[in-house]
């Protein structure tokens, strides 16, 4: 079972989400060593809300419609901050190989991770989606859930290396200021989609 539950949660952990931009954003602007940190804060924090998800947060979501709509208003929110200052930072995604690169901001990262993967509404559809079948009302609760959740991190924190040794290819592609301007356009109006479609969701 668990094997299965790892297979099953290959796509929604790799396909496209704000965890996944943040990434790729990292990876171009910061190289591998900090991605992958970044990676592991942001797959410890999918892997707290998968505790919360296992724990109740989806049976408390579907009982009460206030902390719904608490949760996702915040959620929406913050990804729709972070996308307006990616689009408006002219220097994201530019490489220029003549600029001074600073030091990565790593605290500043981090918390940004851990805020994204507590927020991450996909995230949230996906646990509550992908835990129910998984758990048997025969055994503890508290061991299964924290096996699933700690599994669902770790595939998280896997992807975010193999975007991390993927940026290398993207930042040879990325030295043109025309194309970094349209990732940044894209990438910011990614996470603003994102929040706008969390803001707009139901239950049903």
């Amino acid at each position: 079972m668990w094997l299965l539950f790892m297979l099953v949660s290959i796509a929604p952990v790799m396909s496209p989400g704000p965890g996944i931009l943040f990434a790729i954003t990292n990876a171009l602007r910061y190289g591998p060593g900090v991605t992958i940190i970044v990676g592991v804060v942001n797959g410890t924090g999918i892997a707290l809300l998968g505790l919360a998800v296992g724990f109740g947060l989806g049976a408390l979501m579907a009982a009460s419609m206030m902390a719904f709509v608490i949760l996702k208003l915040v959620g929406a929110a913050y990804l729709v901050w972070l996308g307006v200052r990616i689009w408006r930072d002219r220097s994201a995604f530019l490489l220029d190989k003549t600029a001074h690169v600073g030091p990565a901001p790593l605290r500043s990262l981090m918390s940004n991770a851990l805020a994204i993967s507590l927020t991450n509404p996909k995230a949230i559809i996906a646990l509550t989606a992908l835990f129910p079948p998984f758990l048997n009302d025969a055994s503890a609760l508290g061991p299964q859930v924290w096996i699933l959740s700690l599994s669902y991190g770790g595939l998280c924190i896997a992807n975010h290396v193999l975007i991390a040794y993927a940026g290398g290819w993207l930042r040879q592609f990325l030295q043109s200021p025309d194309r970094a301007r349209l990732l940044r356009r894209v990438t910011g109006g990614a996470f603003i989609a994102f929040g706008s479609l969390l803001a707009a969701s139901s239950r049903a």
